[in-house]
């Protein structure tokens, strides 16, 4: 997955379907899915681009998109966020999964 800080994320999330993941080095459950988070790109490649960033890196960025628990992954079209699947829903493999398949493509 790329990896965004505070001067490539408005260009990687201009065009296009892509899902950010607001993570951190520290956060015990980003470690935790962190293994899953190829498999999941690969899985949703044709629907999605892919992409961590690190919220104590571009605090500002995590503070526009008020993200207050991590990891919260945010999915944006065409740079404007469609939908988001906060820290508290996104501690499993299966629970994102289930997110990614639920939006509309």
């Amino acid at each position: 997955m790329e990896k965004l800080n505070s001067e490539s994320f408005s260009s990687f999330i201009r065009e296009g379907d892509k899902v950010v993941e607001f993570s951190a080095d520290w956060c015990v459950d980003c470690k935790r899915i962190a293994p899953d988070m190829p498999a999941i790109a690969e899985e949703f490649a044709d629907k999605f681009s892919f992409a961590v960033l690190d919220v104590d890196e571009s605090r500002n960025i995590a503070e526009q998109y008020d993200v207050k628990g991590i990891p919260t992954f945010i999915v944006f079209r065409n740079g404007e966020e469609v939908d988001r699947l906060p820290s508290r829903n996104a501690k499993t493999k299966e629970q994102i999964e289930t997110f990614l398949s639920g939006l509309k493509g």
